[in-house]
């Protein structure tokens, strides 16, 4: 069988994509491998409707609905290959190789976090990325940057509206002048001694032997492709200071035809509600490709 589109990657944005296409009344198959970006964090916020609830129940009920829909397959398992056919596309996934006109990639990225001992067992749960996403709930309390280049910059100067923010540049980059004067206006601590761990919530112990306890630490994160299909296909990359994602229009059309790419692993913001709205965009762009394709 010949889908009319393949959906690699089933979170938000894949989903919506896929919503978009099923109402259409097109054949869709949707292949996931079940790896949420946010599958560390306890609530999702600032997506209007559902602020506050778990990611898994918001992603669970997504799923349901767009299995309501008699056109949409859907396949649980890993997209190994891809590659350009004389039909459209062929994608390998389950000792199986799946055919179809269009192509969406919404298969999300990697976080790689700094190397500091107690990080990464404490994502998404007292250690976060995004102030939007997890500022509010620490109500205005003691919170942490830990830098990971002259980056961080962006998050020790966002942070203060959340709460007595303390920026630890761990060796990480020397703010000069200007940069010293920004923080000193925004009311932010700077800490110079190197990060030896992170323990019990949130607290980071410093090399010199001090512990500061806070109520949450941020950090901005390396961010890196789960899969090589954009590469193989031929797609073009944005390389930001995050690292790279696949580059688009503004229908969210890659640089090769009928290829299109929606959520984080098409922009550089990770967020539910905008992973959503670039779904809707690319599943209406995808369609509507098929639609004109034989006028």
């Amino acid at each position: 069988m010949t889908y009319d589109t393949i959906i690699v990657g089933g979170s938000y944005a894949g989903l919506s994509a896929g919503l978009q296409l099923a109402r259409a009344r097109r054949s869709v198959l949707v292949i996931d491998e079940g790896l949420r970006r946010n599958r560390f964090a306890e609530s999702a916020h600032g997506f209007l409707g559902h602020d506050g609830r778990a990611p898994g129940a918001i992603a669970a009920d997504g799923r349901a609905q767009l299995l309501a829909y008699p056109s949409v397959t859907w396949l649980d398992g890993r997209a190994a290959s891809s590659r350009k056919t004389a039909e459209g596309f062929a994608i390998d996934a389950g000792n199986e190789s799946h055919q179809s006109q269009r192509l969406i990639l919404a298969t999300g990225v990697g976080d790689q976090l700094p190397d500091v001992p107690g990080l990464t067992e404490r994502w998404g749960k007292s250690v976060f990325h995004c102030p939007y996403c997890h500022g509010y709930e620490l109500r205005r309390g003691r919170i942490g940057v830990i830098a990971s280049s002259e980056l961080s910059m962006h998050h020790a100067l966002m942070l203060p509206d959340w709460g007595e923010t303390t920026l630890f540049l761990n060796d990480a980059f020397i703010p000069d002048d200007v940069q010293m004067a920004q923080l000193r206006k925004r009311g932010v601590t700077l800490e110079r001694a190197p990060i030896t761990k992170i323990s019990d919530h949130a607290t980071v112990e410093l090399h010199d032997g001090r512990a500061i306890v806070l109520d949450g630490l941020f950090t901005i994160t390396r961010i890196s492709s789960k899969d090589p299909l954009a590469e193989q296909l031929g797609c073009d990359f944005d390389h930001g200071p995050m690292g790279p994602v696949v580059k688009t229009d503004a229908m969210k059309e890659t640089s090769v035809p009928g290829v299109f790419a929606c959520g984080d692993v098409a922009r550089m913001a990770g967020n539910v509600a905008l992973a959503v709205g670039d779904g809707v965009m690319a599943g209406a762009a995808a369609h509507r490709s098929l639609m004109f394709a034989n006028l």
